[in-house]
């Protein structure tokens, strides 16, 4: 018999792909209940348990019939997506894989706790199921006590339609935050900077943090106020960071960044050896550069804008093939790898390096997916829907393992499941100087806004790494 790894494929996509996928798949369904609204879709959602460490249960609501969340091969387990408000629910559209329930619920709940049984059966067959419910709640669950085979359950699609109690405004409310003030009236930069002697190459600096916190299940943006939800991250920069974090709390932490002002809380899945995580030693680079060919244009980032770079949900195409993408993970003289390689020379580490988009649209610190108010520039200029150029963050990171590879993963499955967060909560004029000093002013620069090359131009910040 094939093993589940080999039968169950882990066939995962970014967020940002699934809104649009997920627009053609609903149209049919829909039709049956012309007023009702998919409620369900890129909302946060939890399971029981997870196929493998793999198949994540946010892979069932992004709105793709090729992605799926699988569970481990044991009785009960559950899935449970969060709507965001309390919401009348009409529709469940369940979307199985070979491997389904025979007997079900599906529940709803006002917190995540008390939970009501608005349809049951057990006798159902897997397939596509349509199933008319009569409900309300903030949290709908799917419930299986009994699996239809020997596997797991597995499930290409959660879909709840229904009506939410809240209509989401047109720019704050259920995941969105405002930005105050915004930055409104800005035309994206099409120039080209003149040139200038000796040349400028480099339009950057480095934050050099090390771990603060590590195997910590938290999520603050994708999973705010909710303990233990998500997968383990290894956290850098401020000391604090948990799920309850916020700017204020940021702002009243500790930072693990040589630089003072950078409390910024920056995190990533962790990365295991078998179940031994491996965490990056020491000071790790951070780089802050210009993501557009007119660095003169890049404006720090707002205090508290936050966002998610990369996919936990990726495939390896489409980690591959990411606007992101530098070089994959490297070891030795082994490079490009989009998975992990094979092995790696004894006391070699290994690295990768992913850059962030740095076009924002000036209104939103955060949106539900925590990507639509981020995008790439587009041959190295802002798009129009998002015109003003922070600094592209790029994460430079080395783990301390080799031989073997063959039991390394992340806790987010594989090597292109690899992402990470940032939320911003630098000390204001100090970022603003390293900006000014190190981007606009064209150089390569260290923690303190030093470029050695071209040590004439000072540096913007003393040797306590803080502003003079």
């Amino acid at each position: 018999m094939r093993s589940g790894k080999s039968r169950f494929r882990r066939l995962i996509a970014p967020l940002g792909v699934a809104a649009v996928a997920g627009s053609l798949l609903v149209a049919g369904v829909q039709s049956a209940h012309a007023a009702d609204t998919l409620l369900s879709q890129g909302r946060p959602a939890l399971a029981s348990s997870l196929e493998n460490g793999e198949s994540p249960a946010a892979a069932a609501v992004d709105g793709r019939a090729d992605t799926r969340w699988g569970s481990q091969w044991a009785d009960p387990q559950w899935l449970r997506v969060d709507l965001g408000s309390t919401a009348t629910i009409s529709q469940v559209v369940l979307q199985w894989e070979a491997a389904y329930a025979k007997s079900f619920q599906i529940q709803t709940s006002p917190d995540g706790n008390a939970w009501t049984s608005i349809y049951s059966t057990t006798t159902a067959t897997g397939g596509t199921q349509t199933l008319t419910v009569n409900g309300s709640g903030r949290y709908v669950r799917l419930y299986g006590t009994q699996r239809g085979t020997g596997y797991g359950y597995s499930l290409y699609e959660f879909k709840v339609y229904g009506t939410s109690g809240s209509t989401p405004p047109a720019g704050g409310g259920d995941g969105y935050v405002l930005a105050n003030p915004p930055v409104t009236g800005v035309v994206p930069s099409t120039a080209t900077p003149p040139a200038t002697n000796p040349p400028t190459t480099h339009h950057e600096f480095q934050a050099n943090c090390s771990v603060s916190r590590s195997n910590l299940p938290d999520d603050p943006i994708v999973f705010p106020n909710m303990p233990g939800a998500s997968h383990s991250h290894t956290f850098m920069g401020n000391t604090t960071t948990n799920a309850a974090t916020t700017l204020a709390s940021l702002n009243a932490g500790g930072t693990s960044c040589i630089t003072p002002g950078d409390k910024t809380g920056y995190w990533m899945p962790t990365l295991l050896n078998g179940t031994t995580a491996v965490q990056p030693l020491g000071r790790q680079v951070i780089y802050y550069k210009s993501g557009v060919i007119d660095y003169r244009s890049v404006r720090p980032s707002p205090p508290g804008l936050r966002y998610v770079v990369g996919s936990p949900v990726a495939t390896l195409d489409e980690f591959k093939n990411a606007p992101g993408a530098v070089e994959g993970w490297e070891c030795g003289d082994s490079v490009r790898n989009w998975d992990f390689p094979a092995s790696c020379p004894d006391g070699t580490q290994l690295n990768i390096r992913y850059q962030a988009p740095s076009c924002w649209d000036g209104i939103h610190l955060d949106t539900p997916d925590h990507k639509s108010h981020m995008a790439y520039p587009t041959v190295g200029v802002c798009p129009a829907s998002h015109p003003v150029a922070v600094p592209m963050i790029e994460f430079k990171m080395a783990f301390p393992v080799s031989g073997n590879m063959a039991n390394v993963k992340l806790s987010s499955g594989r090597a292109y499941s690899f992402h990470y967060d940032f939320y911003n909560a630098w000390d204001a004029p100090t970022l603003n100087a390293l900006v000014n000093h190190c981007i606009k002013g064209g150089l390569q620069c260290d923690p303190r806004g030093f470029d050695q090359y071209k040590p004439e131009r000072g540096a913007a910040l003393n040797e306590n790494y803080v502003l003079p």
